[in-house]
């Protein structure tokens, strides 16, 4: 596997609200990853407009803003979030199945953006889902809104890296795994629970990693980038 097929698995995190430090990132990471994920921390400072300026650095967007209301809402954020041209998009699959095939339908006949469903958040343990109700394994409860996600058109899911072995089995090779919670062996786990390193990763079946701060928080984030996916590479 080249370098280059590696890193078009990474998606950077650039979660900032500064619009010179994310267009800086974006500026360092031409060429280097697959794209870059523009969340909510990003958007509620930048707005759209913000999302448009990173776009045009040439980098895919994955916006991740985790739609989760009413069908119709969601329908009606899908639809403006499609117009800024960005690959893929999250919804909460939790959101129920009415509302994952509104955001499927919302997108119209094309096949962008994405429509990808989160599961279980990476940063909730066992414990924290028991709290608001979640009763049983994590990966039980990964897998059903996996599945729900799955039979109403969604394109992929979000899920930490400990479940996809289970999901790929599960749902089979159609379905994007989108996986956060992707760490180094040479960087911290920051408030990630749930992680695993990025060849580790892709070895279990992962189509893209959300990575963000080992890179962005790093000296010089397009060689951290590069190690990453030389790490990817040899695995």
């Amino acid at each position: 596997m080249a370098i280059f097929a590696s890193s078009s698995k990474i998606l950077c995190a650039i979660d900032t609200t500064d619009m010179a430090v994310a267009l800086g990132l974006a500026e360092a990471l031409r060429d280097q990853v697959g794209g870059v994920k523009l969340g909510k921390e990003f958007f509620t400072a930048q707005g759209p407009a913000g999302v448009a300026r990173i776009a045009r650095t040439g980098h895919r967007i994955f916006l991740d803003l985790k739609f989760h209301d009413i069908p119709n809402t969601v329908a009606g954020a899908v639809r403006a979030a499609a117009g800024l041209g960005c690959f893929m998009l999250t919804i909460h699959a939790s959101g129920g199945a009415a509302m994952i095939a509104a955001a499927v339908e919302a997108r119209g006949g094309t096949a962008t953006p994405k429509i990808i469903a989160v599961t279980v958040l990476t940063s909730l343990g066992a414990s924290d889902l028991e709290k608001v109700g979640q009763m049983g394994p994590i990966q039980d409860q990964v897998l059903r809104l996996g599945h729900l996600a799955q039979a109403n058109g969604a394109d992929g899911i979000v899920a930490s890296p400990h479940e996809v072995a289970a999901l790929r089995g599960s749902l089979g090779a159609e379905m994007d795994l989108v996986v956060p919670g992707v760490r180094p062996d040479w960087a911290g786990a920051d408030d990630q629970k749930r992680i695993m390193t990025p060849s580790d990763a892709v070895r279990a079946g992962a189509d893209f990693l959300v990575i963000g701060r080992p890179i962005t928080q790093s000296a010089d984030p397009a060689a951290a980038a590069q190690r990453i996916a030389a790490e990817i590479a040899a695995a």
